[in-house]
């Protein structure tokens, strides 16, 4: 700094120069009386120079006037103002020291003899130049990024961050990355040191911690999410106990996996899973399907029970109310109470069935009338003529449309023993 001033002033420097320093006047009555060999002038007749120019800059005299008292006068007082400008040029460039940017998005920390003072926004800030102060600009508005079992891609995998045992003890291979901020710029300058290197160990600890509490399935599938949300609960917490100043803002699980050693065997136990699921689901679809069906079925059979059993019981009731009511009126008729009795009685067997046991007059044979084939052969007659009119088909001699006589011998015998059995009544009464 005193060699720029100096060059400032026009003041030589150079030491090649064998003018160094020299008043051109001195150096012409120095030369003629100058040996070969002679060196540079020293360093009082260079300093008288000096103060002689700032004495001309300043208004005053040069060493020509006055005697030599007043000449050595002024050169001490030339001296001492060359001196007060050359201190405060330095003083200026010392307190211009001081001063510094802060850019948007950082905080400036300022440390006074080492120990913290203040923090700074952004913008234009001053301090005390040094020795008395520094600061350090800390930015707050990074996302930071900690990878924890890899290193700037997950195919470059570090071995001794990535394996991990679980609760089931099985070993699990895992790479995740935590992204944080800055909260507290001080804490993070002043209570610890590595603060990177401290939060990728927190997060190896905390991750270790929820995968050993864990099974292996849990963590592979369905249990990757919140293994993540506890893990960032965890760190937060640990950080805060550890006063580091930092926000932990996400975990990211970039991969988990088993080892690569057993990663066939490993997906052989997956696909036999998965067929063991895919089994299940087919049996519980197949119950699904079946058991509702049978219950259904049930419940109509049972539907059907009570129906019948309804029916069997309203027909008894009713029947025992018919009874009741066949019995008075017999009391007050008897007679016909009983032929009508009787009549209903045989309309309901003849109804019922299709054979006919008939009791003949003459020696009290047996006549077998087969009414079920007659009846079919009446009705298939019925549907060959089509309900026209014209002459009826004869089969055998006999019209199939008209009664055969053992028919009509049948119905004889009925109409006679029913004319019998009013006779027999109606005297029974009479007598």
């Amino acid at each position: 700094m005193f060699v720029s001033i100096l060059k400032r002033f026009g003041v030589k420097l150079s030491l090649n120069d064998p003018r160094w320093g020299r008043n051109p006047d001195d150096d012409r009555k120095a030369q003629e009386g100058r040996r070969p060999g002679d060196g540079p002038p020293d360093l009082d007749q260079m300093w008288r120079d000096f103060n002689a120019r700032l004495n001309r800059m300043f208004g005053g005299r040069g060493n020509n006037g006055g005697d030599n008292g007043g000449a050595g006068r002024g050169d001490m007082r030339g001296a001492g103002i060359g001196a007060g400008v050359v201190a405060v040029i330095v003083g200026l460039i010392w307190l211009a020291s001081g001063a510094f940017i802060v850019q948007e998005g950082n905080v400036g920390v300022v440390t006074t003899f080492g120990k913290y003072s203040h923090s700074t926004t952004p913008g234009f800030n001053w301090r005390w130049p040094y020795p008395f102060q520094a600061h350090e600009t800390v930015n707050v508005s990074q996302i930071r990024t900690a990878e924890i079992g890899y290193r700037a891609n997950v195919r470059n995998k570090q071995p001794q961050e990535a394996l991990m045992l679980t609760d089931d003890e099985n070993i699990i291979d895992i790479q995740f990355a935590v992204q944080y901020t800055l909260k507290d710029p001080v804490a993070w300058l002043f209570n610890n040191r590595d603060q990177d290197d401290t939060v990728r160990q927190v997060a190896e600890t905390a991750i270790r911690e929820a995968v050993g509490r864990s099974k292996m399935d849990f963590v592979l599938y369905e249990g990757r999410e919140k293994v993540a949300t506890d893990v960032q609960a965890m760190i937060q917490q640990i950080t805060d106990r550890y006063k580091l100043g930092a926000l932990i803002t996400n975990v990211t699980m970039q991969g988990v996996q088993p080892p690569e050693q057993v990663q066939s065997a490993f997906d052989d136990a997956v696909r036999a899973g998965q067929d063991r699921a895919r089994a299940r689901n087919e049996g519980e679809a197949y119950a699904n399907q079946i058991i509702p069906a049978a219950r259904g079925q049930a419940f109509r059979l049972q539907q059907d029970a009570e129906a019948y059993r309804s029916m069997v019981v309203e027909n008894a009731t009713g029947n025992a109310s018919r009874f009741d009511q066949v019995v008075a009126a017999y009391s007050r008729a008897p007679a016909v109470t009983r032929d009508r009795m009787y009549v209903d009685t045989m309309q309901q067997i003849f109804t019922n069935t299709t054979k006919v046991m008939i009791d003949s007059r003459a020696g009290n044979n047996m006549l077998y009338l087969p009414l079920d084939k007659l009846m079919q052969q009446v009705q298939a007659n019925d549907a060959a003529i089509g309900g026209k009119s014209g002459p009826v088909q004869v089969q055998g001699g006999v019209p199939s449309s008209a009664p055969t006589p053992e028919v009509t011998q049948a119905m004889d015998a009925v109409r006679e023993r029913d004319s019998r059995s009013r006779d027999s009544s109606r005297d029974r009464e009479t007598r």
